[in-house]
Order: C-alpha cells, then structure tokens, then sequence
C-alpha cells in the first residue's frame, strides 16, 4: 500500500491496513534529504512490532497528536499506534494550533520535530499542552542540548528517537534499544541494527537491499558508539566523519558540544582540505569564543584530537532554501580566513 492522497485519506487508509489480515505490504518513501527517495517495503508484522515495543516503553497505549506528514514513517506511525490502541488520531490540521488541537482532542502522546519543539516552547498555551500529554517523542534530526533543556525545564517530558523507515520507525529511545532491537558497530563505526521491526526490501531496488541487509541486519549510513551499558550515541552520518591527522572525527559531535558552551548561539563544524591534516576541522560559531578555548571546550568531553584547529567567527550561519546549513559557503569562507 502507497501512503497517497490527503492527511485524512491516508489515515483512513492506514487505519484499515494495520488491522487488516492479509499480506499486503506497506510502502513508505524515505524524505531524500541525503539523496534519492529510496521506497521501503515494510511488512504489517514489522509495523505493528515497532507499535508495541513503543507501547511497553512508554507505558501503555494511547490517543495520538498527528503533527507530521502521515506519508512518511513518523506520521505513519502515529496513525498506526493511534489504530492500535483503538484510538483516532487528532490531526493538528484541522486546529489553528497545536493548543487548540490539544485541547480538542486530548491525546496521551505526541511525535515531533525539533523545530516544531523550539516553536511550541515560544507559545505559553502551546507549552501548557504538551505539559499535559504523557510523552512527546522527538525525532528528525540531533537535538540540540538547550532545546531539550528548555523543554524539560518547561514540565513537558521529551524522549529522544533514533530510527527510519528501514526500522519503521523510532526504534531506539533516550539511548535504550526497544525490546528486541539488537545494536553493533563495524569497524568504521557503521550503526547496524536488528529486531523484528525491520523492512523487507527497498522496492526494485535488490542490489541496494542486498547491501543494506545482511544477516538480518541493517547497515544505516550512521557512524555511533554504543556504551559498555549498551546505550546508543549517534555520531552522525558516515559521510559527515572528517579524517584529520588519520583520526576519525565526527563532525556533527563537535558541532554538538560547541553549541553547549555559554558564549555560543549556534555552530557548524566541517573539515577542508589541508597540506599538514589532511582535512582540517574547522569550526564556524555565531558567538564570542576564540580558538584555544574552543579547543578545551571541546577536549573536556571529547578527546583532544576532536578539538577544531580553525576557527570563524560568523554573524550568522549561511542557510539554504531548505533550511539546511551551507556547508559550500561555509568550506569557501574558511579557504578565505
């Protein structure tokens, strides 16, 4: 099944299939955000797998807030939870705010992106409605440290989500792998995942299924570290790893811990071509920091080899169209400094 047509038709159609008994798959296209769209085949085993590891771990089942696009898995996945427990969504559409939808509908739980989480924290109705939801899932991306912070401080209880399409979903939280999802590293730092909550194939596409299932594992293009208590961090994407002096240095960890530091609003971390490193790291920081205290900012978490051996101090970060960082303006400014 294709998650086409309007919030409510998809909803519809969704809340058929999860119930449903018969061995018609469900097709969910990745957002393309590192490349092309891949469309991954899930099967109804795998959907409601992922639906009830989520229930135990949050305590139970419940009504839920539709605030994503139900076409893609985060919102699928809310339309089948909600499904499930018996429960129709509230679909945040329909009200003229997330507040008002809250109240309308009364759901136990929401699922958002951290920009739908900076927004809600600037309204103090919006605020008062997550307060009273019993969880509010929060996936999409890295979380920034104060965003969390903020939300917490707030009295809204905010669990961090780490998965995909390919694991139908969330299938990590705060860290802790939901039951019956296993987690390894490669060698280079290859995040692979296991579990029953796994697709099957991408849709015509079985040269790429092939790489990324093997052996009943997923292959993720994520770089991680799992802890001696089992727990996950997620270093960032392979392709965001910098090799600087023949050291792997996870960008986007960097970025991470630079944001935390008192004098910074924002950070960007990337590496350039260097004679000496190789690629050197470098780090860009709307704020008042200069380079050697960036470096022992960074070296009281991290080892000293993660440390930026650049640093551009910047107004604001340059951004795309689509919201994103541009990192080709930002690797040009350095070349410049």
């Amino acid at each position: 099944m294709d998650l086409r047509g309007t919030t409510a038709e998809v909803v519809a159609a969704l809340s058929r299939w999860v119930t449903g008994t018969d061995d018609e798959p469900l097709v969910v296209e990745t957002s393309g955000s590192t490349g092309r769209p891949k469309r991954v085949v899930l099967s109804r085993r795998a959907v409601l797998a992922s639906v009830r590891a989520t229930a135990r771990r949050l305590g139970g089942e419940g009504r839920w807030l539709l605030a994503l696009p139900a076409s893609y898995v985060a919102g699928a996945q809310v339309v089948c939870r909600s499904a499930v427990a018996g429960e129709p969504p509230v679909l945040l559409e329909r009200h003229e705010s997330l507040a008002a939808a809250v109240a309308a509908g009364v759901p136990d739980y929401a699922s958002l992106v951290p920009t739908q989480l900076h927004r809600a924290l600037d309204d103090a109705e919006d605020v008062a409605a997550l307060r009273s939801m019993r969880t509010v899932l929060l996936g999409g991306g890295s979380i920034d440290p104060s965003l969390r912070a903020r939300a917490q401080g707030a009295g809204i209880t905010v669990v961090a989500t780490y998965g995909s399409a390919e694991t139908a979903g969330g299938c990590v939280y705060d860290g802790v792998a939901l039951d019956g999802v296993g987690l390894a590293t490669e060698t280079d730092g290859r995040l692979r995942v296991s579990g029953p909550m796994l697709f099957d194939r991408y849709d015509g596409e079985p040269g790429l299924t092939a790489r990324a299932l093997v052996e009943g594992w997923f292959r993720t293009e994520d770089a991680a570290r799992i802890d001696e208590d089992g727990r996950l961090q997620v270093l960032g994407r392979l392709d965001d790893m910098v090799v600087t002096g023949g050291v792997n240095v996870p960008a986007p960890v960097v970025a991470r811990r630079l944001q935390e530091h008192p004098a910074v609003r924002s950070a960007e971390v990337l590496g350039v071509p260097d004679e000496e490193w190789g690629m050197r790291l470098v780090a860009f920081v709307v704020g008042d920091l200069v380079l050697a205290d960036a470096r022992e900012w960074v070296a009281e978490l991290h080892p000293r080899s993660w440390a930026p051996r650049q640093l551009v101090v910047v107004e604001a970060l340059p951004m795309l169209a689509n919201g994103k960082v541009d990192r080709v303006q930002l690797a040009a400014t350095a070349a410049s400094s």
